[in-house]
């Protein structure tokens, strides 16, 4: 492979925003959804293909289907930003984003991969141009990279896109609230005449932000405590469904004077795991695997290796989290700790408190007919 651009590229990263910023401040701004997938650069030289994640890690081995498609679609020499997700059918016939079923595909098994890729095909949509033939384009303006990267990319229908943009801050404001309902993360706003800068935060992300009482149900303790000096790591969150608690998430993101305060504060409410919601676990084979309801002290791929040990607690106190989106029945990301709530009930912390977004139809963000390749994710 000799391109103009070579790995390892870190990609340009974003700094979030509160609310859709005035691009008149910025100097010009262009607008685009914000995907959640994996992020990465794809490198093609004729039949040499290389994707890359966010930390350089290669991810061509796990794509086998989007190397077949970049080596059908793609120029035959290019170096694109963008990401790879999976979208699967929902129940209303449109398609939506499944990060959880994206995650999936890192498997070290080729037999597994193999038939992932038949199974849950990955799409790849482009946002930004590194690299054309012989051509390096990360000094030119965004405007400039956009231009050619538009020209270059025409007609793309699948598996591989090219990511809409608009400059009409108030179009953005509207993919803000609708593209969320096809699984999309919030908008991204970039400088139109800024180069593209490695592992900068030159852009600009608009994320949603909600609300939500939550019950704390456990903890686990951080890396550097001691043993004279225990600290907490993170708070195991719980909502309540058909009379179970069921786990949602975590929040973390403490200083270290408030984790040890933490640690002393919910002491009080430490139990053995045998009366805790979750005890019933322990003594199913599950509890050393994944499991559907996602209980803590579970192993998957991702946290093999990891102590996944928590400290059980009466489900007795109720906190307010900020929290962006779901992932299913899930935060997709660690939510903030905002407030304790001592005027709650925890029975009364349930998931219809939670705003469900109106589903909107992926194809129709990118522009195609329906793109699903695998069946609705139960």
């Amino acid at each position: 492979m000799d391109l103009p651009v070579m790995p390892p590229v870190q990609p340009m990263l974003a700094k979030a925003v509160a609310g859709i910023p005035d691009p008149a401040k910025h100097g010009g701004l262009s607008f685009e959804p914000k995907w959640d997938g994996f992020r990465c650069i794809v490198f093609r030289d004729g039949d040499e293909v290389e994707l890359t994640s966010r930390n350089t890690k290669p991810l061509t081995r796990y794509f086998p289907e989007l190397v077949a498609a970049i080596r059908e679609q793609l120029p035959e020499r290019c170096v694109l930003d963008g990401e790879v997700f999976v979208a699967l059918r929902t129940d209303d016939g449109g398609d939506r984003l499944e990060f959880e079923t994206l995650q999936e595909r890192i498997h070290p098994a080729k037999s597994r991969v193999d038939m992932l890729a038949e199974k849950t095909p990955a799409g790849f949509v482009a946002f930004d141009l590194l690299a054309l033939g012989d051509t390096s384009y990360v000094d030119r303006p965004l405007s400039e990279r956009r231009a050619a990267m538009e020209e270059a990319l025409a007609g793309l229908d699948g598996p591989c896109y090219l990511s809409r943009t608009t400059t009409d801050p108030a179009e953005a404001a509207q993919w803000f609230t609708e593209f969320e309902g096809a699984g999309l993360d919030g908008v991204v706003a970039k400088p139109l005449g800024a180069p593209y800068q490695q592992n900068a935060r030159t852009m600009l992300k608009i994320k949603h932000e909600r609300t939500a009482d939550v019950v704390v149900a456990g903890y686990r303790e951080h890396k550097n405590s001691t043993p004279g000096r225990p600290l907490l790591g993170s708070l195991l969150l719980g909502l309540y469904s058909e009379g179970k608690l069921q786990h949602i998430g975590v929040s973390a993101s403490f200083t270290e004077k408030r984790r040890a305060e933490l640690v002393e504060e919910l002491a009080p409410l430490v139990c053995p795991i045998e009366e805790h919601p979750w005890g019933s676990w322990m003594a199913a084979a599950e509890w050393a695997i994944a499991n559907p309801d996602r209980v803590p002290g579970t192993q998957s791929r991702w946290s093999a290796g990891k102590d996944l040990s928590f400290t059980p607690l009466r489900p007795e106190r109720v906190l307010e989290v900020k929290y962006d989106h779901m992932e299913g029945r899930r935060f997709r990301h660690t939510a903030q700790f905002k407030r304790w709530r001592p005027d709650r009930d925890p029975e009364s912390c349930g998931y219809e408190q939670l705003e469900e977004p109106v589903s909107y139809d992926l194809a129709k963000i990118l522009g195609v007919t329906p793109i699903a390749g695998g069946d609705r994710h139960e």
